[in-house]
């Protein structure tokens, strides 16, 4: 049986403000909506998708109401990418090559990170304290929620990175703010999009830097199963429950 007290109400809006060139339109959904929400989870989907990707999985996580979260799921802007032939899709940055290393635009991935941070800004402005903001993303999304978090400036909850990888991480700027975020990672072993070996690369990366992520693999491709759905909301829940 539904346990009442811990279900999740959900709003579903859209964020279009024709003032508002630099904030991304998005999909919201919030657990309280009545009340003024309390943290935030920026959530970034991946190549081709858009902001009502990971929606869905939002009631599954069954969170408690009374942390008060609002998710916004941003939609990244159409452009051409160039290992799908040039086709228009939604995407946060080109991607110019396939290989282990990934050759991806990064002047279009930080221009998608400042747009994270309008985001941030704009929950700031909006009542959240930043230190109680998420910072999500898949895939593509995740690459720019490294880049997004990390060079932010002021202190945020945390970093969600789900089947992706650090390409920033030979040009960021780490803002120190940072150095002690949790980082939560999910990975899955039979990925062949983004093969998990750039899961476990970025892993070493981030610890050779000082920090000290939460790595988990599952037995799945690039996709989201359900013990990793159980294991974001634990996440969550720590996290939120710590501030």
């Amino acid at each position: 049986m539904l346990d009442i007290k811990r279900a999740l109400i959900v709003c579903i809006v859209s964020l279009k403000d024709s003032d508002m060139t630099d904030i991304l339109p998005a999909v919201e959904m919030e657990s309280l909506p009545d009340v003024q929400a309390n943290a935030s989870i920026i959530w970034l989907h991946g190549l081709g998708a858009d902001g009502n990707d990971f929606a869905p999985i939002v009631p599954q996580l069954n969170l408690p109401t009374e942390f008060g979260i609002r998710f916004v799921f941003p939609h990244a802007p159409s452009i051409p990418v160039t290992i799908n032939n040039g086709f228009v899709m939604p995407a946060w940055y080109d991607i110019k090559q396939l290989d282990v290393d990934r050759h991806v635009d990064e002047e279009q991935l930080m221009q998608s990170a400042q747009w994270v941070h309008n985001l941030i800004e704009t929950e700031i402005e909006r009542g959240v304290s930043s230190e109680r903001i998420i910072i999500a993303g898949f895939s593509q999304g995740g690459a720019v929620s490294y880049e997004a978090a990390l060079t932010y400036d002021k202190p945020l909850a945390g970093i969600m990175a789900l089947s992706t990888y650090f390409a920033t991480a030979n040009s960021i700027k780490i803002n120190p703010l940072h150095n002690s975020i949790p980082i939560f990672i999910c990975h899955g072993s039979l990925d062949p999009v983004v093969p998990e070996s750039l899961g476990r690369k970025t892993l070493g990366t981030l610890q050779n830097l000082g920090f000290v992520p939460e790595y988990n693999s599952y037995p799945m491709e690039h996709a989201v199963c359900p013990q990793e759905i159980e294991d974001i909301a634990s996440w969550i829940s720590r996290i939120l429950n710590s501030e």
